[in-house]
This record gives C-alpha cells, sequence and structure tokens, in this order.
C-alpha cells in the first residue's frame, strides 16, 4: 500500500480515538495529517508567469541565466528559488545533452557504404539530414539534401509535420537539377 493510499484511511479519524496509534501502525507521520498547504501568492504566479515569457523567449536559459534576467528587471530573486519554481513549472534549459548518439542495442546497425571509397568529385555522393529548429510555438522540421563533396546544398524544405512528403519532394528537386 502507498503513501496516498495510507494517508486516505486516516484522512477522518474518529473523533473519540487517538491518532497515534494507527499513524504508528500504517507508519504515518502525524505531523502529514495536520498540515495545510499555503496557497502560492500572486506575486509568486506573476513571477512564474515572467519566468515562463522568458523561456518562451530563450529556451536556452537555465537557472543562473533566468535568475540574472529576472534581477535586471528588478524582481528579488536568487538561483535556488529560481531552480524550484522552473522545476514547478516543468521548464529546463535547452542544450545538446550528453551521449545522445548512443545506439540502442535492439537496433540494427547499418554498414557505412561509402567507408573506403574516395569521394573526389561533385555528384558521386548526396547525404541527407532532418533536423527540427524550435520555434515559439512548436518546432519546424527541416530536411536538407547535400553533395558529399562540395558539401552544397541541393534542396531543403520546411515543414509542421513529421511526415515523408517534404522528405521525398525535396529528393525529387535535387535529382531534377
Amino acid at each position: 500500500m502507498n503513501q496516498a493510499a495510507r494517508r486516505a484511511l486516516l484522512a477522518r479519524p474518529h473523533p473519540q480515538f487517538s491518532i497515534v496509534e494507527p499513524c504508528a501502525l500504517l507508519k504515518v507521520p502525524r505531523s502529514t495529517l495536520y498540515y495545510k498547504p499555503t496557497p502560492v501568492s500572486d506575486d509568486e504566479l506573476a513571477l512564474m508567469r515572467r519566468m515562463d515569457e522568458i523561456y518562451t523567449k530563450w529556451p536556452c536559459y537555465g537557472a543562473r541565466k533566468m535568475a540574472a534576467e529576472l534581477r535586471g528587471e528588478g524582481h528579488l530573486v536568487n538561483r535556488k528559488r529560481v531552480r524550484r519554481l522552473m522545476l514547478l513549472l516543468g521548464i529546463e534549459a535547452m542544450y545538446q545533452k550528453p551521449n545522445t548518439s548512443r545506439n540502442h542495442p535492439g537496433h540494427k546497425i547499418y554498414p557505412y557504404l561509402l567507408k573506403n571509397l574516395l569521394i573526389d568529385r561533385v555528384n558521386q555522393a548526396w547525404c541527407a539530414d532532418i533536423t527540427y529548429i524550435p520555434m515559439a510555438k512548436g518546432f519546424v522540421y527541416l530536411v536538407a539534401v547535400m553533395d558529399w563533396f562540395s558539401r552544397r546544398v541541393l534542396a531543403w524544405r520546411l515543414s509542421l509535420t513529421m511526415e515523408t512528403d517534404f522528405c521525398v519532394e525535396a529528393l525529387q528537386e535535387a535529382m531534377s537539377r
């Protein structure tokens, strides 16, 4: 039985009986029964709203940079308070996390076909890549087809959805050139 279920059993204790023994039997601290959560103040809500606006504009800001930005606007905050509020809001700085290129043991590994090939002229080998660009309200997906030797972008397309149509269009445009 989890902590919430045990607390639910003690939610309405009988007025004639002590709460000490049931709390000891269910291993629930008595202080949790008497605690009344305090509501979030209007100043705190305004600060969290401003933090959300800053994060939307600069998603790479962490707690330190966010605290500096808020202090520059006249808010009395420190890094620890900003970090706590960022955790409460569910936001974190967007940056390249380590080990993002580790392969999954269950995925098939395809051989690198250009390993022993000397690429010394244009149109000998092409490559394509898909990435996303974060925007204020979502993402835009970008596909680019490039020539491997000259590194020239042969065709590119943007899309709001991760469907195959825009990738095929970019490849067809590159082939027609």
